[in-house]
């Protein structure tokens, strides 16, 4: 977008080609931010519908303080993470219910499906057990590697969309990547041991 001032302008207008325009520059990447926290197609999709939804509704208050894609992968990221949290209140709910001889099997089917249209037939069982161990690591460091390794944005981008600082970005990526090393290893010790 050549012109990021009056193309902002012209979603504050609520012109409609607009919207079309930022829906078609930033719907895949909004997508790719959003399967990074529901490895489930049909889920990033819901989500990333709601990310639109949010930057229709909230443009008004876009401040400029970032430029536009932070401000909208802020926005992905937020949602992704409360998505995540909400999952995580329900799984101790379910812990407790489980804790008080509730029927818990009847309730909550298993749901050991993945679908992620980036990996192959063959590929899905790796990466089902990759996004597992994701699944593992602290929000922070999650979002700040799968902005750097999927959406290859900088740390300097990552900063501003997480807002925090470069250091921190650095520190988070670096831990990310250890504790994903430790989880795998341990994975792979445990499966060559059986």
């Amino acid at each position: 977008m050549k012109d990021e001032a009056q193309f902002i302008a012209a979603l504050r207008a609520g012109q409609e080609a607009a919207f079309r325009n930022l829906v078609a520059e930033y719907q895949q990447r909004v997508l790719n931010t959003c399967l990074s926290y529901v490895p489930d197609l049909q889920e990033a999709e819901n989500l990333t519908q709601e990310v639109f939804v949010e930057v229709f509704l909230s443009i008004q208050h876009f401040r400029g303080e970032a430029g536009l894609s932070t401000w909208i992968y802020r926005i992905a990221c937020n949602k992704g993470l409360a998505l995540l949290r909400h999952r995580n209140a329900g799984k101790r709910r379910n812990f407790f219910q489980r804790l008080l001889s509730l029927d818990f099997a009847e309730q909550h089917p298993a749901q050991d499906a993945f679908h992620h249209p980036g990996f192959a037939l063959e590929q899905q069982e790796s990466a089902a057990l990759l996004f597992r161990q994701l699944d593992k690591l602290p929000e922070n460091q999650r979002s700040a590697l799968m902005l750097h390794k999927v959406e290859g944005l900088s740390y300097q981008e990552i900063a501003e969309v997480l807002q925090t600082t470069l250091p921190a970005v650095e520190s988070l990526i670096h831990r990310a990547k250890g504790n994903l090393r430790k989880h795998l290893h341990q994975h792979f010790d445990q499966f060559y041991q059986e």
